[in-house]
């Protein structure tokens, strides 16, 4: 089937999920967790066959981590729709309303985009958190998953379309694209007019394409080149702490920090028990002049390396001179993702979060909370690095659009 094809299916599938209710839509969701779990061995054998091509095909530890699946995994996954299925439904909703001079009722809802398209890369669990958000926000989607994780995701596909049907919802609501070409992608970004937005998720390259190249409108996500500032009025311990956990909570994400940023006042105190951690963690640590002299480990740090996403166990460290040098260190290689600040000082931490650019600005906390379930949204789309229409972790509300009701008693202009 063409991409054309399966678009129109979804616009017909989104026609008939846009009369659904709550009920029906959390009813759809419950059954496809509760179908993940049941047919975990079917999902676990597909990606296990995956996994045996990936590893034979030259994948990185970070990639075979974005795509291996376990019983765990495949748990934690139905759990999100479960969570998912709590969460209040956006359709509907008022954003603003009022009572005009002449009469007329006035209210701003919430409605569905329509048919969303999901290109995105390894990791299969993005395939049912897509799924599942999108159904929840009363859109069909079409989801176009990497050719590595081909057999999890056609798995994962083929268990929602069977619970969604059982429900009584459009099995179209969910409908997987072809991976084994990038003809599907093409179309996909061709496909104006059928298919109401684009959401890429993946390297900088995939974005990058998606954003160029597509003729659908784009919401951009980002890769995440996140820093963590260490201030002169930082607490040592809990700032070994917050760098640690950025780091090596989980390398293959992208609200995983890939830099640290020490000032100077605090280098001496700081880095030999920050360098000790790191290499505790089996960490690789690039660092300037100023860093290497507390550790013969240190690589040398350069440009690259500074701007580098790695989503490996690596990271490149600076030794800067003041707040405003970590600024516009940050302002020079960071990504817009997430940026975190340690220290005890108001009016550095007040400095740090108004100067800035990012989607998400943390303060005494690690990059990794930069995350739709962590902010309590559920799971999310994605983490958008733009400034319109949505910005940081995309929930529910970020996948809706809204239409003006304008309600009357025969007022005329």
């Amino acid at each position: 089937m063409s991409v054309v094809e399966q678009a129109r299916r979804a616009r017909t599938a989104a026609a008939g999920l846009a009369l659904a209710n709550r009920a029906g839509k959390d009813a759809a969701l419950h059954a496809m967790a509760d179908a993940l779990v049941a047919r975990t061995a079917e999902i676990l054998a597909a990606n296990s066959a995956d996994l045996t091509a990936g590893r034979a095909g030259g994948l990185s530890t970070a990639i075979v981590d974005r795509l291996a699946l376990d019983p765990g995994r495949v748990a934690g996954i139905a759990d999100a729709l479960r969570q998912m299925a709590a969460l209040p439904d956006p359709i509907g909703e008022v954003v603003r309303g009022s009572t005009l001079p002449n009469g007329l009722q006035l209210r701003q809802i919430r409605v569905p985009f329509g048919v969303v398209g999901i290109v995105y890369e390894a990791r299969p669990n993005v395939t049912v958190d897509a799924a599942g958000i999108c159904l929840k926000s009363g859109n069909a989607v079409l989801l176009r998953g990497s050719s590595s994780a081909a057999r999890s995701n056609a798995a994962l596909v083929s268990v929602l379309r069977d619970a969604v049907a059982d429900t009584g919802l459009p099995a179209d609501t969910v409908q997987l694209l072809d991976a084994t070409t990038r003809d599907s992608v093409k179309e996909l970004m061709r496909a104006r007019g059928l298919v109401d937005v684009l959401i890429p998720r993946g390297g900088a390259e995939l974005i990058r394409t998606v954003v160029e190249e597509s003729t659908v409108p784009v919401i951009e996500t980002g890769v995440g080149n996140c820093h963590v500032y260490v201030d002169a009025a930082a607490d040592v311990a809990k700032a070994v702490a917050i760098a640690l956990n950025a780091k090596t909570q989980r390398l293959s994400t992208c609200n995983t920090a890939e830099s640290l940023l020490v000032h100077t006042a605090v280098a001496d105190a700081f880095l030999p028990p920050a360098l000790a951690a790191f290499a505790a963690a089996g960490v690789t640590v690039h660092g300037c002049p100023q860093v290497a002299r507390h550790s013969t480990a240190v690589l040398p740090a350069t440009d690259e390396d500074y701007a580098t996403e790695y989503l490996a166990a690596e990271i490149s460290v600076a030794v800067v001179e003041s707040l405003d040098a970590a600024v516009a260190h940050i302002q020079r290689y960071g990504t817009g993702h997430t940026e975190a600040i340690v220290t005890d000082s108001q009016s550095a931490a007040h400095e740090f979060v108004a100067r800035v650019d990012a989607a998400a600005v943390m303060v005494n906390a690690s990059t990794r909370f930069t995350d739709g379930g962590e902010f309590g949204f559920g799971a999310e789309i994605g983490i958008s690095t733009q400034k319109l229409h949505a910005r940081g972790p995309m929930g529910l509300p970020e996948l809706t659009s809204t239409k003006y009701v304008v309600t009357g008693d025969g007022q005329l202009r």
